[in-house]
This record gives C-alpha cells, sequence and structure tokens, in this order.
C-alpha cells in the first residue's frame, strides 16, 4: 500500500493537478481581458491601490494569469508558473481577507464581473466562499510545486 504523501505527488495526480489548475488561470483570465473597464472598477471596489494603479493593473493582470495557464498547459515554465500563481493566489486571498476583515462587500472579480445585483449579506457570503476556492487552488499550487521539484525552472 503506497502512504498517502506519495499518491500526493504521484504523477497522476500532478498533471491533473496541473491542467485544473490551467483552466482555472485561462478562464479567468479571458474573461477578465474581455471587460478591462469591468475588472479596472472590480479593482477600484477593494480600496487598496492608488487609483493611478488600477488601470495598469486591470491590463496586464488578466494577461499574466493567461501565460500561467498556457504554460501550465503546455506544462513549460512549470515551476516559475507555479511561483507566480500562488503569489496571485496569495494577493487574491489577501485582498479578499482585508475587505471581509472591513465588513466591506466586494465582488471578486475572479471571473469577470457580476452582472446579477446582490445583496451585501450575498456578497461577504460570496467572498468567503471565494477565499475558500483561492485556498484551495494554493493548494493544488503547491502540490505542482513539491511534486515538480525536478524542474529547474
Amino acid at each position: 500500500m503506497t502512504p498517502p504523501s506519495f499518491r500526493l505527488l504521484s504523477p497522476w495526480l500532478t498533471i491533473r493537478v496541473q491542467l485544473g489548475l490551467a483552466a482555472v488561470f485561462i478562464v479567468a483570465a479571458l474573461a477578465k481581458i474581455a471587460d478591462p473597464p469591468g475588472f479596472a472598477h472590480e479593482i477600484s471596489n477593494y480600496k487598496l491601490l492608488p487609483a493611478s494603479a488600477v488601470n495598469p493593473l486591470a491590463l496586464v493582470l488578466p494577461w499574466l494569469e493567461l501565460v500561467i495557464g498556457i504554460c501550465f498547459f503546455l506544462g513549460m515554465f512549470r515551476r516559475t508558473a507555479g511561483r507566480l500563481a500562488a503569489v496571485l493566489l496569495v494577493v487574491f486571498i489577501g485582498a479578499l481577507s482585508i475587505n471581509l476583515a472591513r465588513g466591506r462587500p466586494v465582488d471578486c472579480g475572479c471571473f469577470g464581473t457580476s452582472s446579477k445585483p446582490k445583496t451585501e449579506a450575498e456578497r461577504l457570503g460570496d467572498m468567503k466562499l471565494a477565499i475558500l476556492r483561492d485556498l484551495f487552488f494554493l493548494a493544488m499550487t503547491a502540490q505542482l510545486l513539491v511534486a515538480r521539484r525536478d524542474d529547474r525552472i
């Protein structure tokens, strides 16, 4: 019987984690690339950045996510893509957590802008779910980084 720690590092699981993360980052990126003004508005709602940084970030961040997703999909630069993904996920979790602690409901903006109006309670609940989801993605990224120790880049 294989110990659980070895099963978590198996190539079978790792390739599925890699493709799952590829899908997540590509889908998230495409939704934001399609609506830069909407994504800039979502970033601005977090009230964490100076106004001068919002538009450049709204233009650059989705393309970075797309490159990360493509790297995961193609299996290129996996360690670098994994590290960048981990940094982005920690930033996303931090931004959501800060606003949740403030009691300030914001729409995540993770997969594009929301067209359906929501109550404050619904948005706060969505924020908690988004944090849990991103923690899961962070755990997937950690699995990928640990299992792919043989990569040099």
